[in-house]
């Protein structure tokens, strides 16, 4: 990955693929402002929990502290299954159980006008080849790219700069990531994870 423009916004959320965003980022130079979007779901407290031990742990200057931004979607989702913790897609689930609807054009607008307010021109999500959904596209984040600059009235980028790397392959080309510290689940167990869900089973796929 090329040095990036900074400051950059980076979109955290405590998974494996945002954690080695954050990393790539910051090896990458500059100052990396992590951002984390709290929708009302499920796995949340959990999440956040070890997002901030995960961020305490990387020790840079350049690291600013966690942003949190509440941006609740109850009242746009209904009863779904990330909302209210029932009928979780498990373990033998296909990636396109876990879909959430628009979630990234959700979270892309809010954190652009964030970033806006602070003179951040620069949002990275940590999107991984084999995402099935539209809103993981190229062409979605070109798209958005492009709306948001012109909605603002100033140059905001959308980077995806993991979409070529699988999760095993993401594993094994960054170095240095405490991967014990990552969390990625969608039923947790207080602060555990369940190790039934889709994305526990897709966390113990990557790392076999």
């Amino acid at each position: 990955m090329s040095k990036l423009l900074t400051p950059i916004c980076v979109l955290a959320s405590g998974g494996l693929d945002s954690a080695a965003l954050l990393i790539r980022c910051l090896k990458a130079g500059g100052r990396v402002a992590p951002l984390y979007l709290r929708c009302g779901f499920v796995w949340e407290a959990a999440e956040l929990h070890w997002l901030r031990r995960f961020l305490r742990s990387v020790r840079s200057p350049r690291l600013l502290p966690l942003q949190v931004l509440d941006v609740p979607l109850r009242s746009t989702y209904g009863a779904h299954w990330s909302l209210t913790g029932r009928r979780v897609p498990g373990a033998s689930s296909a990636d396109e159980a876990v879909y959430l609807p628009g979630r990234n054009v959700l979270l892309l607008a809010h954190a652009a006008v964030r970033c806006a307010q602070r003179g951040i021109t620069t949002i990275a999500i940590g999107t991984l080849a084999g995402n099935p959904f539209g809103d993981g596209s190229p062409r979605f984040f070109r798209g958005m790219s492009a709306c948001l600059s012109l909605a603002l009235r100033r140059p905001i980028r959308v980077l995806a700069p993991l979409r070529r790397l699988t999760k095993p392959a993401l594993i094994r080309a960054t170095p240095g990531v405490p991967w014990a510290l990552t969390f990625s689940c969608l039923r947790p167990r207080g602060r555990r994870h369940c190790g039934r869900c889709n994305k526990c089973a897709e966390r113990r796929r990557a790392f076999r």
